[in-house]
C-alpha cells in the first residue's frame, strides 16, 4: 500500500502533462482520469440495489474517493437497470450488471463490497465477501441474530478485512462533537438516555401465494433462509414485517441507529438486563406480523439506562423534537441529539448551545443517502487504504446491535432477560435458543 502511495505522489507532478498528451491524443477525460492514481483506486461492487442506493452515488462519483464502481449487483433485473440508469447521471462508464453475489466475489479485481440486501443476508454475505478476500461496507443491521453478530466480528478478525456497519450518524459531524463533550463531562455524569423513532407507517398488506414477479430471482432472494412459496408484496420492503425469516421488525430496522447513539453516549457496552413491552396495535387485520410498537429498557453497571420508544404506526411527536433522536441525561445537563444537530441544557433546563444545523438525513425516511452517508462510506474507503480510522468499526457496531436482538428476543419470549455483561450471553434457556435461526442446507455460514 505504502508503494502504491508512494507512485502516487511521483506521477503527480506528472499529471498535468499525461492530461495533456491525452487531450492531444484524442483521449476522453474519463480515461486519463482512470490512469491518474490508479494504483490507489479500490475497485467497488454493490449487492442489493433498493432503497438506500442513494447513499451511494455521491461517495462513489466524488474524484477524491478515488474508487471504480465495476458491478451492480440484485436479484431483480428492473433493480439491476434502474441502478445502472441512475448512477449515469453520476459516472461516466457503465459498471457490470450481475444477478447473484457469489460472481461478484468470485472476481479477484473486486476490492470493496457495499453490501445492502435485505437483513437475513448481511452477514452470510459479508462472511463470504471477506473469505473472497473483499473488504465490506455492510448496511445496518449488521447481523440478523445474535449467532451472527458473533460471527461477522470474528470474520473480519480471522481474515482481517476491514468492515464498517451502515450506522452513519458516526460520521456526523455534529454529533461527534457533542459526544466528545459529554465524554469529557460537559453534562457531568451521563446516566441515562432515550432513544426514540415515531412514524406514521400505514397498513401492508396481508400475504396471499402469488406468482415469482417477472424479472425476480426468488430462489437467490431467498438465499440463506428457509425455504417457501412466494407471496404477494414480500421481496421488495414488507419483507421487513413478515416474520423472523428475513426481517429485524424496527428495533433492526430503525432502532438500531439511535440504540448505538445512546450506547455512545454513555460509553456502556453489554447490558445487564433487558425488558420490553411491546405488541402490535394498529390496523390488527393487516399483514403485519411483528410488533408495531415497543418500549424497551436495557440497564448497563454503574446505574446506567438505555431506554427505547419505538413507535411504526403512530407519528406522534412524543418529545417535541420531531420524528427521531436520543435525549442524553447527565448529572449536570441533558443533551438532545439527532442526526443533523444538537441542543445542550444545563440542569434547569436553559439552552447553553444549539448547534442549528441540519443535515439532509435528519429525518425518518433513510432512503436516497445525503451528507452522513456520504462521509461515513468516504470514512470506509479512507480506512481500507489505512489512511483513516474506523468510524463504526464492526466490533464496536455489534454491540448496539446486540441491543435489538435482545430486543426482539424479549419480545418473543415474553420476558425480560438476564445477561452477561462480559459476553453478551443470556441467562435463559428459552432466550437461547433464539440465539440464532434456522437457514437453509448449504447456507450456513462457516469460518
Amino acid at each position: 500500500m505504502n508503494t502504491r502511495r508512494n507512485f502516487i505522489k511521483k506521477t503527480a507532478l506528472g499529471s498535468a502533462g499525461i492530461a495533456m498528451a491525452g487531450s492531444a491524443m484524442g483521449m476522453p477525460a474519463s480515461s486519463y482520469r482512470r490512469i491518474i492514481g490508479a494504483n490507489d483506486r479500490l475497485n467497488v461492487a454493490i449487492a442489493g440495489l433498493g432503497r438506500r442506493l442513494g447513499a451511494f452515488y455521491e461517495p462513489i462519483a466524488l474524484k477524491e474517493s478515488n474508487v471504480q464502481l465495476m458491478y451492480l449487483c440484485d436479484v431483480m433485473k428492473s433493480q439491476r437497470e434502474k441502478a445502472l440508469e441512475k448512477f449515469q447521471e453520476h459516472i461516466d462508464y457503465k459498471p457490470k450488471l450481475e444477478n447473484d453475489i457469489r460472481k461478484i466475489i468470485d472476481d479477484p479485481k473486486v476490492d470493496v463490497l457495499i453490501n445492502a440486501t435485505p437483513d437475513h443476508w448481511h452477514t452470510p454475505g459479508s462472511i463470504i465477501a471477506m473469505q473472497g478476500g473483499k473488504h465490506v461496507y455492510v448496511e445496518k443491521p449488521c447481523s440478523h441474530d445474535m449467532n451472527e453478530n458473533e460471527l461477522i466480528v470474528k470474520a473480519a478478525k480471522k481474515y482481517n478485512r476491514v468492515v464498517q456497519m451502515g450506522n452513519q450518524q458516526r460520521s456526523a459531524g455534529p454529533s461527534i462533537e457533542i459526544i466528545n463533550e459529554i465524554h469529557n463531562g460537559v453534562i457531568g455524569t451521563p446516566y441515562k438516555a432515550v432513544a426514540f423513532y415515531n412514524n406514521a407507517r400505514g397498513p401492508v398488506p396481508t400475504q396471499e401465494k402469488a406468482a415469482v414477479p417477472e424479472g425476480l430471482d426468488w430462489e437467490l432472494w431467498q438465499g440463506p433462509a428457509t425455504r417457501r412459496e412466494y407471496t404477494s408484496e414480500t421481496w421488495n420492503y414488507n419483507w421487513h414485517w413478515y416474520g423472523w425469516n428475513y426481517g429485524t421488525a424496527e428495533a433492526g430496522n430503525n432502532g438500531t441507529h439511535e440504540l448505538d447513539i445512546a450506547r455512545w453516549a454513555l460509553n456502556v457496552g453489554f447490558p445487564t438486563h433487558a425488558q420490553v413491552e411491546a405488541h402490535k396495535r394498529h390496523f390488527v387485520q393487516d399483514g403485519w406480523e411483528m410488533y408495531d410498537t415497543m418500549e424497551a429498557t436495557f440497564k448497563f453497571p454503574e446505574d446506567k439506562i438505555i431506554q427505547w420508544d419505538g413507535k411504526s404506526r403512530n407519528g406522534y411527536d412524543t418529545y417535541g423534537l420531531g420524528g427521531r433522536g436520543t435525549i442524553i441525561y447527565g448529572s449536570e445537563g441533558t443533551v438532545f441529539l439527532n442526526r443533523g444537530k444538537y441542543i445542550l441544557t444545563d440542569r434547569s433546563g436553559k439552552v447553553i448551545k444549539n448547534s442549528k444545523s441540519e443535515s439532509s438525513e435528519s429525518g425518518t425516511a433513510l432512503g436516497g443517502g445525503g451528507d452522513m452517508s456520504t462521509t461515513h462510506v468516504q470514512n470506509f474507503f479512507d480506512s481500507v487504504r489505512g489512511n483513516a480510522k474506523l468510524n463504526a468499526p464492526i466490533d464496536d457496531a455489534s454491540i448496539s446491535m446486540a441491543m435489538v436482538h435482545y430486543a426482539n428476543i424479549a419480545y418473543r419470549t415474553g420476558k425480560g432477560l438476564e445477561i452477561d455483561e462480559n459476553t453478551g450471553a443470556m441467562y435463559d434457556r428459552e432466550a437461547m435458543k433464539l440465539w440464532s435461526r434456522e437457514y437453509a442446507k448449504g447456507w450456513e455460514p462457516k469460518l
